[in-house]
């Protein structure tokens, strides 16, 4: 469909509360199909709305190597974590930087699908990851406010890997 401008942090949207989707009309699709292009084609694991200035709940997330088994998440709650992992994250709205974050390793999300039918999503690890942090874009927080110690550039944290 379209790729459509992500917006970075300083824009007030990302730091607003998502209102709730009531119904999958065209319009919703439509930006659904774009929220798709827009994440693959910047590469990214996951999106959600208010990145790309809507202030819908409404996140699509695919951390597999394959682009064709995306989650797409309407209305999403987290309704159990469990364990801890630490590690890098990044965001789509805070380009080129990353930081160290400490997640629950297991989420599990009940949201809607695009057909407006209950699901339940779990993940472990990355998944568990991108669940949590698209889920609390809809709530107006950015992983930035959880990162131990600074933010840092993506390759002065590439570098520090390498070591």
């Amino acid at each position: 469909m379209a790729i459509r401008k992500i917006r970075v942090m300083g824009d007030d949207i990302l730091r607003k509360t998502s209102k709730e989707v009531k119904e999958v009309n065209d319009k919703i699709r439509a930006l659904i199909s774009d929220m798709l292009d827009t994440m693959y084609d910047a590469e990214g694991v996951g999106l959600a709305a208010p990145q790309v200035g809507i202030l819908k709940r409404i996140a699509v997330i695919d951390v597999s190597e394959e682009a064709d088994s995306p989650i797409v998440l309407i209305n999403p709650v987290i309704v159990e974590t469990d364990g801890e992992q630490r590690g890098s994250e990044g965001c789509l709205s805070v380009p080129g930087k990353v930081g160290i974050v400490t997640r629950p390793d297991y989420v599990k999300v009940k949201a809607y699908t695009q057909d407006m039918e209950e699901a339940v999503y779990e993940g472990t690890g990355l998944l568990a990851r991108a669940l949590i942090h698209e889920v609390e874009h809809l709530d107006g927080k950015i992983y930035v406010d959880l990162v131990e110690g600074r933010l840092r550039d993506v390759s002065e944290f590439e570098d520090d890997e390498e070591e």
